[in-house]
């Protein structure tokens, strides 16, 4: 078996593709790991590494790059987010279900190994909310969560069918102080730090008692890699939840007031995010996850908004600076 080690991430310019990126160079070597997307990137991001242009919507490119480079894994993240796919339908089926199936097959035909991260967003209404296990009912109401569960369905069929070593994993709301909110319904829990420090109040678009998984993204990042290099021997399934904590607007701005104590947190709730949050599970379960591969959290609520709030100082400083 070829082992190159050699990862390419399409979509990599988004919340994830970066700090993967970052963590996979460190580890596995500055050149290794090729990041792509569909736009110019900042200097920054060119220094730190590997970055091509590649559309997922078009096979071919996706296949010569993974010859070229000579990966052993795509990590595929190019998608529409959940607002946004909500706002734009027939792109997000281009992007988040053609542009995955051109990913699939080219992992398939070049026998390369494949991680698409699901979400909380590929559950619905009908499935169990506290907690949501790993195999349940989904039947999610947006294209975001339609898409990642045909993912999930497609991956599980081409590893059965055609042994392809296809890996997933579903995500809560991930929390990072790095990377700017991408559309997606959990980024008030993002935007709430910035308007805390700037500005001490937050309009926030979602009703107070909006229970939703949540994780910081390291935990996200290190459960990734994990789970990648873990042995296809203790793998059980193909798809697995990973939790970390769950929480409200309120006990959000609740624990930043131990920080900032003047804190203000207003609600003008949009309806359709709401809707998407109301769909969505309250907790994770997680077990299997546990079990199987050895998941271990380490970020809970009171951590998180330590990290979040010298994350974003630490930026306006730097800021104000330059």
């Amino acid at each position: 078996e070829s082992q190159y080690n050699r990862f390419i991430l399409p979509g990599g310019l988004g919340q994830l593709g970066q700090g993967l990126a970052k963590k996979l160079r460190s580890k596995y070597g500055r050149e290794n790991v090729l990041l792509t997307d569909i736009r110019i990137p900042d200097k920054s991001i060119v220094k730190e590494g590997p970055y091509a242009y590649a559309d997922t919507l078009n096979y071919d490119a996706i296949k010569e790059l993974a010859v070229n480079h000579r990966a052993d894994w795509l990590i595929h993240f190019s998608a529409l987010l959940s607002a946004v796919g909500e706002a734009n339908v027939p792109l997000a089926v281009k992007v988040n279900i053609n542009g995955m199936h051109n990913v699939l097959d080219v992992a398939n035909e070049l026998g390369l190994k494949l991680f698409i991260p699901s979400t909380i967003g590929a559950f619905g209404t009908d499935s169990p909310r506290n907690p949501t296990p790993d195999v349940c009912i989904q039947r999610p109401k947006t294209i975001y969560g339609v898409a990642k569960v045909h993912a999930e369905r497609m991956g599980e069929y081409y590893h059965h069918r055609f042994n392809l070593d296809f890996r997933c994993l579903r995500f809560p709301g991930i929390i990072s102080c790095d990377t700017k909110p991408g559309g997606g319904t959990t980024d008030y829990a993002v935007e709430i730090f910035h308007k805390a420090l700037s500005n001490g109040s937050f309009v926030c678009n979602v009703a107070p008692d909006t229970r939703l998984p949540m994780m910081q993204i390291d935990d996200c990042l290190d459960a990734t890699i994990k789970f990648m290099e873990t042995d296809v021997s203790k793998l059980h399934q193909r798809v697995y939840n990973i939790n970390s904590m769950s929480f409200t607007p309120e006990e959000l701005a609740h624990e930043i007031r131990k920080h900032i104590p003047n804190f203000e947190i207003t609600y003008d709730v949009n309806p359709m995010l709401q809707e998407i949050a109301n769909s969505w599970p309250d907790v994770f379960e997680d077990d299997n996850s546990r079990r199987d591969w050895e998941w271990e959290h380490k970020y809970d609520l009171s951590k998180l908004v330590e990290y979040m709030l010298e994350g974003i100082k630490k930026q306006m400083c730097i800021q104000k600076v330059a």
